[in-house]
């Protein structure tokens, strides 16, 4: 079947329903193809990790008080931490700006087979204050798979009067 039409076609009052027509019919049709790829997009894959379990510890301070968010990551079965790496986690943000960090950059220590992170914070209004920053960090899987991953850090810190 051939459709053929010309620019002043468009101008018929019985032209224009059946392109809309068609329109949202091709359309409307791909939108369940395109769904499965949202759901994969970057951002919701750093959330898992097949090397890391991360725990992160949600904070409540006064206004203007100083308080350390405490972030551990431990290696699953069959990984380990990567210690020769510069395992840290960067890039802060307060989603309303009501936290003050104090460092753009803060490292990993090791404690008992954990990969741990001591973030200083102050909350600088009253509330509840999404953060979130970036974990990179380093794991071995047997004697020689090396990998480096980026892993979200996601945590509230609340401000209290």
């Amino acid at each position: 079947m051939k459709f053929e039409f010309s620019a002043t076609d468009f101008h018929n009052p019985l032209i224009r329903p059946l392109s809309l027509a068609v329109f949202v019919a091709l359309f409307g049709a791909a939108q369940p193809m395109l769904a499965p790829a949202r759901a994969q997009e970057p951002s919701s894959l750093l959330a898992e990790s097949p090397a890391y379990r991360v725990s992160v510890e949600n904070v409540s301070a006064k206004v203007g008080a100083h308080t350390v968010i405490h972030a551990i990551l431990r290696a699953k079965e069959g990984f380990r931490i990567l210690k020769s790496y510069e395992n840290r986690v960067a890039r802060f943000s307060s989603a309303d700006d009501g936290v003050a960090f104090d460092e753009k950059i803060v490292r990993g220590h090791f404690e008992d087979d954990s990969l741990v992170f001591d973030i200083g914070v102050t909350p600088t209004k009253p509330g509840a204050h999404p953060i979130n920053g970036v974990f990179r960090v380093g794991y071995l899987q047997g004697n020689s798979d090396l990998s480096m991953v980026s892993l979200p850090l996601i945590a509230t810190v609340t401000g209290t009067e």
